[in-house]
């Protein structure tokens, strides 16, 4: 029997719009737009122009910064514009616009066949970090700096908890692929050199965990059914709960000598170094009480929102809120023209009837969310704090810096305050504080 961490909620998870699902390939569209920023780190300057012909898997953006990593065509065809446009998880940024010749051909030299075992780390490292792989569970960190981490790693965690609502992309890749995750986890290992290797499940997700363990026979895997509550599947609660390891304050998972991946990185990975497939698609979530026909589907990389929601039959009733992700921790969006991304993990369109929470009152201090938080944090204090533009005091006094940002203060919040949302501009404006001082330092 595994640990639970304090705090935690039990949001309504509506899973069941999609769990079911099995993962459908959406058509290919008229045209993809790819932006060049998709990863934690610097954005990546196209290395094509307007004009040219392109081919699947074909490296379209790169950059000389350390963090960054390469982006690649999803489809083969015609770059016919190079611009600024809508981005998940920004105002806008760079894309590529490639419009779909409909050969689909792939670049030359792929895929590759390739024996895992007979290759060694620093290949295998160039392999993952040639194919583009990012945490597809959202962070987006570069996969192949990720798995050179500079302290000694002896446990791999392999996250399959999928605890944000309505999401069950990864669900169903652990259900209907677990193959790929288990190959990808081997894979993992090797270059890690770990000693042991777990893959954590809720215990909502029987068939998951039944369909995994059967794929890690023999293989040495450990698959860990957790306990279903939300934030399970935040890195850092997931491995207080497998190992009783707790990442310090401001640490990394390699301080207490764990390494933590998606279940669908993990799958990419195996791809990447096996066939040496870059990631041009993933399975995306599409879900929600707005969408006609909620889905699974596999995407390619750039599809516009607008085209895999009239793959789903559109909306029947116009959403309130369109999130890039989940409902918990995803962004809205303000239009349909936005592309799918590397983490984009879902889709979902939101009626009124599940967004309007009524109008934000003062915080009566009921110390629901202190009881919620799993980080140990007195949110409310944060919020207050953002609001009255102390960051200082927040930082300092009240651990703003360590908030997850999983929204479990905001969901319990009597007072209907978006709490997170508050704690999210305090952090920006200490990032931005440091970013300065770091320039000064520079230019001394």
């Amino acid at each position: 029997m595994f640990k639970s961490f304090l705090g935690g909620i039990h949001p309504k998870d509506g899973k069941e719009l999609a769990k079911d699902r099995p993962i459908e390939t959406l058509p290919l569209p008229s045209e993809v737009v790819i932006p060049m920023s998709q990863h934690i780190g610097a954005p990546c300057t196209p290395t094509v122009k307007v004009g040219d012909h392109v081919k699947r898997g074909q490296v379209i953006g790169t950059s000389d910064a350390f963090m960054h990593s390469d982006i690649h065509a999803s489809i083969s065809g015609k770059v016919t514009k190079i611009d600024m446009f809508p981005h998940s998880g920004r105002s806008g940024c760079q894309a590529v616009v490639i419009e779909n010749d409909g050969l689909d051909e792939w670049a030359d030299g792929l895929p590759l066949h390739r024996d895992w075992k007979e290759m060694g780390t620093d290949e295998l490292l160039d392999a993952v970090q040639s194919a583009g792989i990012v945490g597809m569970g959202g962070a987006t960190f570069p996969a192949h700096i990720k798995l050179n981490p500079s302290k000694p790693v002896d446990v791999l965690l392999v996250n399959g908890a999928e605890c944000e609502p309505y999401l069950t992309a990864d669900y169903r890749l652990m259900l209907e692929e677990p193959e790929r995750i288990v190959t990808g986890m081997l894979i993992m290992g090797k270059i890690l050199g770990v000693k042991e290797s777990f893959i954590g499940i809720e215990d909502n997700k029987p068939e998951a965990i039944e369909a995994i363990g059967k794929a890690c026979e023999g293989t040495g895997i450990h698959v860990a059914a957790l306990k279903t509550k939300y934030p399970q599947g935040a890195e850092k609660m997931l491995i207080y709960v497998v190992t009783g390891r707790e990442v310090p304050c401001g640490g990394l998972p390699m301080d207490v000598g764990v390494e933590v991946q998606n279940a669908a990185t993990v799958a990419a990975i195996a791809d990447a170094v096996r066939e040496g497939i870059p990631l041009i698609e993933r399975v995306t979530t599409v879900s929600g009480d707005a969408v006609r026909n909620p889905k699974n589907l596999r995407i390619r990389i750039g599809t516009r929102y607008r085209d895999v929601i009239d793959y789903c039959g559109g909306f029947s009733e116009e959403p309130d809120k369109l999130l890039a992700g989940g409902p918990m921790m995803g962004f809205a969006q303000y239009t349909l023209d936005v592309p799918v991304m590397k983490g984009s993990s879902g889709i979902l369109g939101l009626t009124k009837k599940l967004t309007d929470h009524g109008p934000e009152r003062p915080c009566i201090r009921c110390g629901r969310c202190v009881k919620a938080c799993p980080m140990g944090l007195v949110p409310s204090m944060l919020s207050i704090l953002s609001q009255q533009q102390d960051f200082a005091r927040a930082r300092d006094d009240y651990g703003l810096m360590n908030c997850i940002e999983c929204g479990s203060c905001t969901f319990v919040c009597p007072a209907k305050r978006n709490i997170v949302q508050y704690i999210r501009l305090a952090k920006g404006e200490i990032r931005a504080e440091m970013a300065k001082a770091a320039q000064k330092e520079e230019k001394k």
